[in-house]
């Protein structure tokens, strides 16, 4: 006995304790019966590569509470159609935030032990550009509210520079742009998975 209480007790919350500590330093969460995962995570892939799908699967897995920043802007129908099918993937547990250019406030809102995912990144810097913003300084205010963000974030993104050279300026701006964004995403994200063909690659980190 220790202060009247057994010492297996003692030993079992030393033990507890010492996980904890492990964990956060790792900035990994334990959900019990639950996948360990990373605290910021970099999702991305060609279009229809499954990528949204794989990414919503993993937030589905973590047992927290959910937020999906939506970056979307509705152009015609066969956006509406597009954004139909993600929104029928999403369960009610999922809360969702429309911040076609301003991810900085929802970001700086969100909690610890919950988890956020973006979708999608790419949208997001296309919405910048329709409208003529500064894309290094979007992109710099990006990154710095991934920084301060408590919860636990997921972005995803489309690889858009293994086809041919666009023939228009702008798309050829946008190429760059995105290639930049996504190699900075990169380097801001603990793990960074690849998903081809539905199957994600693991690129950095730990496959969560």
């Amino acid at each position: 006995m220790t202060f009247g209480i057994p010492l297996e007790k003692c030993a079992a919350h030393l033990v507890m304790g010492l996980w904890w500590r492990y964990a956060e330093t790792c900035h990994l969460v334990q959900i019990f019966g639950e996948k360990m995962l990373p605290r910021t995570t970099f999702a991305l892939g060609g279009a229809a590569s499954g990528k949204s799908e794989w990414a919503e699967a993993l937030v589905n897995s973590s047992g927290m509470s959910k937020t999906y920043l939506a970056t979307g802007r509705i152009w015609d129908d066969e956006v509406q159609e597009r954004v139909n099918k993600h929104q029928a993937r999403r369960d009610a547990g999922w809360r969702t935030v429309e911040c076609p250019l301003d991810l900085t406030e929802p970001l700086a809102k969100l909690p610890a032990g919950e988890i956020v995912l973006i979708d999608c990144a790419t949208m997001w810097l296309s919405n910048h550009l329709m409208e003529g913003s500064d894309l290094e300084a979007a992109q710099a205010q990006l990154l710095q509210a991934l920084r301060g963000c408590a919860a636990y974030w997921i972005v995803v993104s489309n690889e858009v520079g293994q086809g041919i050279v666009p023939e228009n300026a702008m798309a050829r701006q946008f190429r760059e742009a995105q290639g930049r964004l996504n190699i900075a995403l990169a380097a801001e994200a603990e793990t960074v998975v690849q998903v081809v063909v539905g199957l994600p690659q693991l690129l950095k980190g730990e496959m969560p």
